[in-house]
């Protein structure tokens, strides 16, 4: 089986969806299949260029920038062209949101290949963003298109297929396929006592994640105010970050809140080796799966999120379980559910513990790699049976 992933981007790049598809194609590839992906090189970076990710042959097409969150990449369609000449796959996996995908929709070369289409997240209409709500209209007869002509549709979980405007005419060919994440393949840091960032005798927790409004630091931020026994470290870089440097200073929190921006792989595994609790406090539907809740989970933290109506948070944090979800944008549930970890470490170990078993049960690629390995072995066979019939 040779599979194309048409993605966004490519780790390193940040991503849950960027981590998602690296994670399914090494995956996929240590099940047998033949694995390539074509995603766009870090806006900026006009050359094209090749690499290889382990077993995964990954193509960077050159991007002038981004434009609405979109990539801005002229030579894409060329590209898409020259990769299913050369590699020859039986299947496009198409990640989406992503414009450049569209392409497909054009190619004589991509419709003779069976598409399947990874539904990450809808369009956040319901964001700050007006100028995406004012683009979507040309958006979405192409999304429609795209939709139209896959053979399967996949989405990473019930709550945020049945709550997708969107996938509401195409229910009958969505397949529920959760998100993966690999065991670290690097021993896990021991937890230190004392460590740069951390006050002593504070609960210490931990956020992850891109610095935008959706993502709902804000908040996370007024519950600390109500929480004086409380540090947390939010590891990220964003358009919010300024901001949020500028809440921490009015609010007094600089004794107790670090934002510490990017951090390569071995500060972020330290970070989560540190902390106690893990906190997602996202607002909105943007925040489709949390990919980071995987990473909290496998290092053995309990999460405290937000159950965001139509979203997978609340399918992926078990709630009272594995961890505990409040209302998007209450800072006092916020502040009472990171509180409760703070007066029971009992609590927290056994939240914790059931989160990384229910992690290895349920949300690791190989699990993700043999069900798209069996749908796409499905489309093969319906597609030979109608050829037969013709």
């Amino acid at each position: 089986m040779r599979v194309l992933h048409i993605g966004k981007f490519y780790p390193p790049v940040a991503g849950g969806i960027e981590s998602a598809l690296a994670e399914l194609g090494r995956a996929q590839s240590a099940l047998g299949a033949d694995v390539a992906a074509l995603v766009h090189a870090p806006p900026g970076v006009r050359q094209s260029r090749s690499r290889d990710d382990g077993p995964v042959a990954v193509r960077e097409v050159g991007c002038w920038g981004q434009w609405l969150y979109a990539p801005v990449s002229p030579t894409f369609a060329r590209e898409l062209a020259r990769a299913i000449e050369r590699f020859r796959p039986d299947v496009l996996h198409i990640h989406v949101p992503n414009t450049s995908a569209f392409f497909a929709l054009l190619s004589p070369a991509a419709r003779r290949v069976p598409w399947v289409v990874h539904w990450h997240a809808d369009i956040p209409l319901d964001g700050g963003s007006r100028a995406l709500r004012l683009a979507y209209p040309l958006y979405r007869p192409w999304e429609t298109a795209l939709l139209r002509r896959a053979h399967a549709i996949v989405a990473t979980s019930a709550p945020y297929r049945d709550a997708s405007a969107p996938l509401v005419p195409w229910r009958d060919k969505i397949h529920v396929i959760p998100l993966g994440l690999a065991a670290d393949a690097a021993a896990a840091p021991p937890r230190r006592a004392a460590s740069p960032g951390w006050p002593r005798d504070h609960l210490r927790v931990l956020a992850v994640g891109r610095l935008s409004h959706y993502k709902g630091f804000e908040i996370l931020l007024d519950a600390m105010r109500h929480l004086p026994r409380v540090a947390l470290h939010l590891i990220g870089g964003g358009e919010r970050a300024a901001a949020l440097r500028a809440q921490v200073r009015a609010d007094g929190l600089a004794d107790r809140v670090r934002l510490a921006g990017h951090v390569d792989d071995a500060a972020l595994r330290q970070a989560y080796a540190d902390a106690d609790v893990f906190c997602l406090p996202s607002l909105d539907r943007a925040e489709a799966f949390g990919m980071v809740l995987l990473e909290a989970m496998r290092a053995g933290l309990p999460a405290v999120a937000s159950a965001i109506p139509g979203s997978g948070v609340g399918y992926v944090v078990d709630d009272g379980a594995t961890g505990l979800l409040v209302p998007p944008g209450d800072e006092r549930a916020l502040a009472a559910a990171l509180g409760r970890y703070a007066d029971d470490p009992a609590l927290r170990r056994r939240h914790g513990d059931a989160g990384r078993a229910r992690w290895h049960a349920t949300f690791t690629p190989d699990r993700a790699a043999c069900s798209s390995l069996d749908l796409y072995r499905s489309i093969a066979k319906d597609r030979a049976a109608t050829a037969r019939t013709d």
